[in-house]
């Protein structure tokens, strides 16, 4: 029997970067910076909140810049994951939704009804993704059991952590809704050093700001 003073909590706090230049498309590893708006969405999402104790950001741009500085006001440790980097979208990459739908009506629907069937040409494949992402949060939850951390990163990658931990079929990932800036909290309790299948991960709120 496990003593209750054995048990941890760890929550993480994920937030997807504001607009890049450029404004909404696919821009999946393409390397854009936050425009002055999405710098404000960022600022705004978190405000003067800093409880964490770790900051850890994809390295593309849109992310680390923003953790960077986030990191220095508040003096907590920030370090890059590139495995939280956001799913490669091949050829579709740069390319607006409405620039995709002119080639084919039905292109996007369908990848984001099937998109284990439907991979863009060149792109990055799902379940390679999942691996990634998995491995990557997996080994944030051992590095940092029983703190409080903040991921900045991307929709893809944020998705795929709320499928993984409410356990929702992989080719449903693409109904989750995740805006520009939006916050979503995860507690996970478990033993300590107690193997990832013991632990009980939560959403505790989505898509929202501090």
């Amino acid at each position: 029997m496990v003593a209750k003073s054995d048990y941890i909590s760890t929550t993480v706090d994920l937030i997807r970067h504001g607009e890049p230049v450029g404004g909404r498309r696919y821009r999946g590893q393409i390397d854009d910076p936050l425009s002055d708006k999405g710098w404000q969405q960022m600022r705004d999402a978190v405000a003067e909140h800093a409880p964490w104790q770790q900051i850890v950001s994809s390295p593309l741009s849109r992310c680390a810049a923003f953790a960077e500085e986030l990191s220095t006001r508040h003096n907590i440790p920030f370090e890059l994951d590139a495995r939280f980097m956001e799913i490669g979208f091949g050829d579709w990459e740069g390319q607006s939704a409405t620039e995709l739908m002119e080639s084919s009506p039905d292109i996007l629907m369908n990848f984001w009804r099937d998109p284990i069937n439907h991979t863009p040409p060149n792109a990055e494949r799902l379940l390679d993704f999942q691996e990634r992402i998995v491995s990557a949060w997996n080994d944030l939850l051992a590095k940092y059991a029983g703190q409080h951390i903040l991921v900045v990163g991307h929709a893809g990658q944020m998705r795929m952590v709320i499928r993984h931990i409410l356990d929702m079929p992989l080719e449903r990932m693409f109904r989750l809704q995740i805006s520009n800036a939006g916050i979503s909290r995860i507690q996970v309790d478990g033993p300590r050093n107690g193997p990832a299948e013991e632990m009980l991960p939560r959403l505790i709120f989505h898509d929202g700001v501090l």
